[in-house]
């Protein structure tokens, strides 16, 4: 006759755990983002860069960083238009594309911190 020993794992608190970690890491991620192109986004008065908000849609996990002037497009879009030093177009996308690595690195580490 067989010995037998059966375990049943209940993943749901570890998986509403990650999301909350994931969450919470998109949002750190966002912040990280907006902090960054604020550094390149033009600069006159500082309507546009007090305009840039975070946002984290918790349902889908999709984080976004806009810009809300009537002129945000075309200053982010028109390379022929002139900036001030270090103030430049594609004042976010640049800085998405070089901060990859560091905005997966925080969702990441609010991941694993979440997983404790």
């Amino acid at each position: 006759m067989a010995q037998r020993s059966t375990l049943k794992l209940d993943i749901a608190p570890i998986d509403k755990a990650m999301e909350a970690g994931a969450v919470k890491g998109l949002k750190v991620a966002m912040e990280h983002l907006l902090q960054k192109s604020r550094e390149e986004v033009p600069h006159e008065e500082g309507t546009l860069e007090r305009s840039g908000t975070p946002s984290v849609d918790e349902s889908t996990l999709t984080g976004a960083v806009s810009y809300d002037t009537p002129y945000s497009v075309r200053q982010h879009e028109d390379l022929t238009l002139r900036h001030d030093e270090g103030r430049k177009a594609k004042y976010l996308e640049d800085p998405f594309d070089a901060e990859q690595q560091t905005m997966q690195e925080l969702i990441a580490a609010q991941i694993r911190r979440s997983l404790r």
